[in-house]
């Protein structure tokens, strides 16, 4: 069990990173017209409306969440709230927003398992990236009743601990998670495997989302207006004298 929780842990996310960022940029070079979201949305609009609303607004605060709480050190907040508290808050404001995230991609999938033209136009991956997103969410959704057991915030700092430490390239990682509560280790897992089958999916259009920042900073483009089948000389100003 020390040497696969030493892969798991401590090798299996520099893998799933390295995937993630290479086949990302592999993706954009070679593949760039695949660089998108397949849109079905003239079938069941209704319920992809609801389900993609509530899965992003869901997703994309748990993600910036884990972002910001599982890789600041806890110096950073350590004069303003401790780790007890901390984990209370990710507690309630993590369990809505993933509760939003897990029903929005509960009816995403039942819309594409459920109708026959969405399924038919749907890729192998498009069904099993919900599959992975259901089951992820499902886990972090069970870890809040087990961090109840412990508001000391002790757990949570040892997964912060280890974040911290694979971004860093410190060694000892894989230790930390010897002790953790198999939900806690498995949405690891789950989570690092979502960053290896990113760049094959459609959520490389995650990427187009970040990248419209760009547009908040661009100069600004110079448009000038032009006549078409005008003939050559035809605006020039007439020379005082000449004939109309």
């Amino acid at each position: 069990m020390k040497t696969l929780d030493t892969f798991l842990f401590g090798l299996y996310p520099y893998i799933c990173l390295s995937v993630f960022l290479l086949g990302s940029l592999i993706r954009f070079d070679r593949d760039q017209y695949t660089w998108k979201s397949d849109s079905s949305q003239l079938l069941k609009a209704g319920q992809l409306r609801w389900g993609s609303n509530l899965f992003h607004v869901g997703v994309l605060f748990l993600f910036f969440g884990h972002f910001v709480g599982m890789l600041t050190p806890h110096f950073v907040y350590e004069p303003f709230i401790t780790a007890g508290q901390k984990q209370v808050l990710a507690m309630t404001t993590g369990g809505i927003a993933g509760a939003l995230a897990f029903v929005g991609v509960t009816i995403l999938l039942h819309r594409r398992l459920s109708e026959p033209r969405i399924r038919a136009t749907s890729k192998t991956s498009d069904i099993v990236l919900l599959v992975l997103l259901w089951l992820q969410l499902a886990l972090g959704l069970a870890s809040v009743p087990l961090s109840a057991q412990h508001l000391d915030g002790s757990v949570m700092m040892l997964l912060a601990e280890w974040a911290q430490r694979i971004v860093t390239f410190r060694p000892g990682a894989a230790e930390l998670l010897a002790g953790v509560n198999w939900v806690f280790r498995a949405h690891i897992f789950l989570g690092m495997s979502i960053f290896l089958v990113f760049p094959f999916t459609r959520l490389a259009h995650v990427w187009s989302g970040f990248g419209t920042v760009g547009y908040l900073v661009r100069p600004y483009q110079v448009v000038r207006s032009r006549r078409l089948n005008v003939p050559a000389g035809h605006n020039q100003p007439r020379q005082p004298g000449a004939s109309v």
